[in-house]
């Protein structure tokens, strides 16, 4: 079995261009399942269903989740 099933939240981090804290913030809001092997640890099929679920949201503020606008709905003054 040459392929990972499980990654480190470094690993995580690293594939999203993101911060190992921001990765720990999504686990600690329950965004992002983990299971605690000594340290926390992302099954590559729960990250997989994140990015699906997610895909489409802005996930900058996670505190205030919210659906990206189209540049199309930029222009949009209803």
């Amino acid at each position: 079995m040459n392929e990972k099933m499980i990654y480190s939240v470094r690993e995580v981090a690293e594939m999203l261009h993101s911060s190992p804290n921001y990765i720990y913030s999504l686990i600690e809001k329950g965004y992002l399942p983990a299971i605690k092997l000594g340290s926390f640890k992302v099954i590559k099929s729960t990250l997989e269903q994140f990015l699906i679920e997610n895909e489409g949201n802005d996930l900058s503020d996670i505190n205030n989740i919210k659906k990206i606008k189209t540049i199309s709905d930029k222009g949009n003054t209803k």
